[in-house]
């Protein structure tokens, strides 16, 4: 009996443990959906009305479009991206907490439709925490669709051929990969300011012909890929932009890159180690372009939203991983 009672008890343990941990994951869930919400309604602006909607015609939602923003970021900053999943939870944990939510296939649609507002609240975000930087870091990263071998049967893309993926080459993991090529401009406290989305065959020169119209009077720090004697000319008579840019090891007046400039290249590629780590930026359930941009764009914007809050909470802003504690 007494061997029975305490397999009794040791079994209740096991059982009541992960349940009780499931149901505090999804309470700070909520708590910090409602402070993403508030961080979104301080940024918005008069880019929405009082209830948090871009004004249009038509009936006026319940669920706002500040309010899927605000659900589709803290679905990413929990690593939460299979949006089945997420209803499956919401619905049967916090139905209470969310009386207006709406539906999967709502959510999904109207994600899309309210990413350029999620972009420009973003944007906002991040000059709020280092607007006054005049150094920044640009580089890009491989953002796979499929395995090498499924590539022919890929079907995204399909339906909109000027945004399909294709094949491309990544120098620095030495990897030839079928998908698209993330561009991005950091700044060296490591917030993302801008990107963009390719496909991987685009060559990295061609995002800086968008770099000089959104920046200048500055300095960017490139990798050898940005190298261009040409480009980095146009960029400094075009936008005041210094490209500095490490030379090749066979060209004339070769030098070792400084100690300044190894310290700030390194910041971006920390951040896009933590969009890969901490945000699962490599894995990825997107079918179709359209919904594979939105979901980047999501965990990008997530990234900011948590830095922000570490700086509110006067924290180091790259420590994304205790910001929503």
């Amino acid at each position: 009996m007494k061997k029975l009672h305490t397999s009794l008890i040791f079994s209740n343990l096991m059982v009541t443990k992960p349940l009780n941990t499931i149901y505090l994951l999804m309470r700070n869930f909520i708590t910090n959906f409602v402070r993403i919400l508030g961080i979104c309604k301080d940024f918005a602006g008069n880019r929405v009305n009082e209830l948090g909607n871009v004004p249009r015609c038509g009936v006026v939602p319940k669920f706002s479009d500040l309010e899927v923003i605000a659900l589709g970021i803290t679905a990413e900053a929990f690593h939460i991206d299979s949006e089945n999943y997420l209803f499956y939870r919401l619905h049967h944990e916090c139905k209470n907490d969310l009386p207006n939510l709406i539906s999967r296939r709502q959510f999904n649609a109207r994600r899309k439709l309210t990413a350029r507002l999620a972009e420009e609240i973003r944007k906002d975000v991040a000059t709020s925490i280092d607007g006054g930087e005049n150094v920044f870091c640009i580089d890009t990263k491989p953002v796979k669709v499929c395995q090498n071998a499924r590539a022919k049967r890929c079907a995204m893309g399909r339906d909109n051929p000027e945004a399909a993926p294709d094949w491309g080459y990544c120098a620095s993991q030495g990897m030839y990969y079928y998908g698209y090529k993330l561009h991005a401009v950091c700044g060296i406290s490591g917030v993302i300011h801008s990107f963009d989305m390719t496909a991987a065959s685009v060559h990295d020169l061609h995002y800086l012909k968008d770099v000089q119209w959104e920046y200048h009077d500055c300095m960017m720090l490139g990798d050898k890929g940005y190298l261009s004697t040409e480009v980095q000319q146009n960029l400094f008579d075009v936008a005041n932009i210094t490209l500095d840019i490490p030379y090749r090891l066979n060209q004339k007046n070769w030098r070792p890159p400084t100690w300044a400039y190894r310290k700030f290249r390194k910041r971006i590629e920390t951040v896009f180690s933590q969009l890969n780590d901490s945000l699962m930026m490599i894995r990825n359930y997107a079918k179709q372009s359209c919904g594979l941009f939105t979901r980047m764009a999501g965990k990008i914007a997530a990234m900011t939203f948590m830095q922000y809050v570490n700086l509110v909470n006067h924290r180091p802003i790259g420590q994304i991983k205790y910001s929503l504690i």
